[in-house]
Formats: structure tokens, C-alpha cells, sequence
């Protein structure tokens, strides 16, 4: 198939900055020669492509919505947004990658941690030289963190954790975990080092969907840790709960950069393709479907840009984001599944997308709060009645 061409129907460039612009053009040419090349094989064969790191590094995505002062780019929720769609459009297991390294890790130990941790780890962490994790999900405890069983006991001057954790992304890989933990004060963040004892990080295996990226598991057997690792700025679920806001609006721009690649190849595939003595892109059917998706990434890449704005202007709240994350998820699926369908045999194939980004993107609508799950957050946001455990 040609070169990516985007979509901007409704000429939402006209809305960017000139930096916003050219960071988003950046990162889309990282994807296209960088990340295009070896995706499908790292898809295939179940490996995260680490080779790609350094140059994400380079290029300032880790944590790049964070302060210069700790070695970051110092962008705006825009442009932030913006290097999440164009990674999602390579492929959803890259933007997980920056999403936990950026808003799951950094962002905690910029928002809750002491001096002494944001020296220690951000400027390394921007660099790509330490990679982290985060540790909320248990196997017993999906949707519902208030069930948390990971236990931290203070001792003497530390802490001993006991506890597992499940659906860990770049955990078999991370120098550092943050480890959210009950402890007797309240539910409190923890950072564990790699190598520290009792503590081990399996590799999930047998994935259908994200496969270009690392899951794992957490376990920790009395692992000791001192106080200093704790992060003292927040107590109770408010702290990994406002990791999740960053985490998903990420997640909710990079919802359109996935539907944008499954739309992109297939018009160019029905427009080269003919069939009944005419290219596939002169029925009517056809025509339905692409008008469809226009329509629907339309609307989406308007929801992100708006939400980026009101995050710019400290108005955005986690409701906001919740609509975001649920829509372009939402839409993004259909829009691969419709995708793969009209690619007939071919769309099984690894030579074309939509059926890789349809996989991850099952993932996607489950992680970082289910699409039911945000469906009842608006719910509680507009009726003021929670129906959760009801």
C-alpha cells in the first residue's frame, strides 16, 4: 500500500500550532520509517521492538508532557495527544509503551514523589535509560481497585509488600515498579526496583492482542523496601486513580491514530482493487462504509482536541476524559472491524493492518477502565447516582 496520507476533513489542522504540527509530523515520520518496517514481524513473533526506544528517547516522547527541568519536553496536552495518535496508528503496543513510561510512572513520581525520586529517575527515565511499570491490577481486582489485597507493612523504617499483580505492562522489562499497596494509613504508592528480593516480574505469554508489547505479572514475597521509596504525596485511591486520568487521555487520542491507519489502507485498497469490472471504492456499500468512518474519526479527532484544550486550561476533569477514552476505543474497534471485513481473505493477512490494530484494540476497550466502566462514570456524572455495586 502507499505512504499514510491522515485525514483532516474537517481541516482541524487549521487548529494546531506550527509546534503542534511539526511534532505531530515528527512522530508520524518515526512511524512510518521506523516503526512500519518491523511492526508486523515484532507482532508475529511476540517481542516488543526494544531497538526503538533510543530514538523515542531521542525524539522526547517519554514523559513528554513533564517539565524541562527533569530532562522533558515540557508540550502541552495538544501536542502530547498528538505523538500518542501518530504512535497508535504504528501500533497500540507502542503507545502503551510511552503511555506507562510517561503518564503511569513519571507522572506519579513528578506529581506525588519527593525531590530526591524525581532526580533519581526522571531525567533517566526520559532518556530511555530506566524503564518503568505500574503495579494497580491485581488478578482478583479489575474494575474495582477499592478490593486491593497488596499489603504494605511498615517495619522498622520501611516497608515489607506482599501481593501480586496482574496485566502489567513493560513489567518483565522495568528497572522500577510503582507498586500501589494497602497499608494501615490508607492505599499508598511504593517504588520497587528491579533485583530487589522476593521480588519477580513473569512475562504474561499466549496473547492474542498486543503482542508487539510486554504483559506481565508482579509478585511480591516480603519484599522490603525503605521509606524513601514511598511516594509521599498522596494517600488513598485518588493517587493511582489520577495516574489513570493521564493514562487514558492518551489512550482516548490514541484511539484515532488506529482508526486513522485501518481507514487509510482500506481506501487505498478498494480505489486499486476491482472487482465486477470496477474498483471496490465505486459501490455503494463501500461508499457507506468510508463515508462512516470519515464521519466518525471526524467527530473524534474534534472530542480529543477539545478535551486537550480544556486540559490546557485545568478545566478538564476525569469524566471528561471518560467520554473520550469510551468513544474513540469505541469507534476506533468498529472502524478495524469494519475495515477487516471489507478487505476480504486479505484483511487476515499480515501484509495489511486492520486486523492487528482490531486485536489490540480489543485490549485497549478493557484496559485503563472497560468501556462499561466509563459508561457508568458519565452515567453517575450526569444523574448524581452511582450505580456501581448496585
Amino acid at each position: 500500500m502507499g505512504a499514510f496520507r491522515g485525514l483532516d476533513y474537517f481541516h482541524l489542522d487549521d487548529l494546531l500550532t506550527e509546534e503542534e504540527v511539526m511534532i505531530r509530523d515528527m512522530t508520524r515520520d518515526f512511524v512510518s520509517d521506523a516503526v512500519m518496517p518491523v511492526i508486523e514481524d515484532a507482532y508475529e513473533k511476540a517481542y516488543f521492538p526494544m531497538d526503538l526506544v533510543p530514538k523515542i528517547a531521542e525524539l522526547g516522547m517519554l514523559g513528554a508532557n513533564l517539565p524541562t527541568e527533569y530532562g522533558c519536553a515540557g508540550l502541552g496536552p495538544v501536542a502530547y495527544g498528538l505523538i500518542c495518535q501518530e504512535l497508535e496508528r504504528g501500533d497500540s503496543g507502542l503507545r502503551s509503551f510511552v503511555s506507562v513510561q510517561g503518564s503511569l510512572v513519571m507522572w506519579p513520581i513528578f506529581a506525588y514523589g519527593s525531590e530526591e525520586q524525581k532526580q533519581k529517575w526522571l531525567p533517566r527515565m526520559a532518556k530511555g535509560e530506566a524503564i518503568g511499570c505500574f503495579g494497580l491490577t491485581e488478578p482478583d481486582h479489575g474494575s474495582d481497585p477499592g478490593g486491593m489485597e497488596t499489603r504494605a507493612t511498615k517495619d522498622g523504617d520501611g516497608w515489607i509488600l506482599n501481593g501480586a499483580k496482574m496485566w502489567i505492562t513493560n513489567g518483565t522489562i522495568a528497572d522500577v515498579a510503582v507498586v500501589w499497596a494497602r497499608t494501615d494509613e490508607g492505599i499508598q504508592g511504593f517504588l520497587v526496583e528491579k533485583g530487589t528480593e522476593g521480588f519477580s516480574a513473569p512475562e504474561q505469554k499466549r496473547k492474542f492482542s498486543l503482542r508487539a508489547s510486554v504483559t506481565s505479572e508482579l509478585v511480591l514475597d516480603h519484599v522490603r523496601v525503605p521509606d524513601s521509596a514511598r511516594l509521599p504525596g498522596v494517600k488513598g485511591l485518588k493517587g493511582p486513580l489520577g495516574c489513570l486520568t493521564q493514562a487514558r487521555y492518551g489512550i482516548a487520542w490514541g484511539g484515532v491514530g488506529a482508526a486513522m491507519a485501518c481507514y487509510d489502507e482500506v481506501l487505498q485498497y478498494t480505489k486499486e482493487r476491482e472487482q465486477f469490472g470496477r474498483p471496490l471504492a465505486g459501490f455503494q456499500l463501500i461508499q457507506a462504509n468510508l463515508a462512516e468512518m470519515v464521519t466518525e474519526i471526524t467527530k473524534a479527532q474534534l472530542v480529543v482536541w477539545r478535551l486537550g484544550k480544556l486540559k490546557e486550561a485545568g478545566k478538564a476533569r476525569p469524566q471528561h476524559v471518560s467520554l473520550a477514552k469510551r468513544n474513540n476505543i469505541h469507534i476506533a474497534l468498529k472502524i478495524a472491524r469494519m475495515c477487516r471485513d471489507m478487505l476480504g481473505a486479505n484483511g487476515i493477512t499480515a501484509e495489511y493492518q486492520a486486523m492487528r490494530h482490531m486485536c489490540n484494540l480489543e485490549s485497549v476497550y478493557t484496559y485503563e477502565g472497560t468501556h462499561n466502566i466509563h459508561t457508568l462514570v458519565i452515567g453517575q456524572d450526569v444523574t448524581g447516582i452511582s450505580a456501581f455495586g448496585g
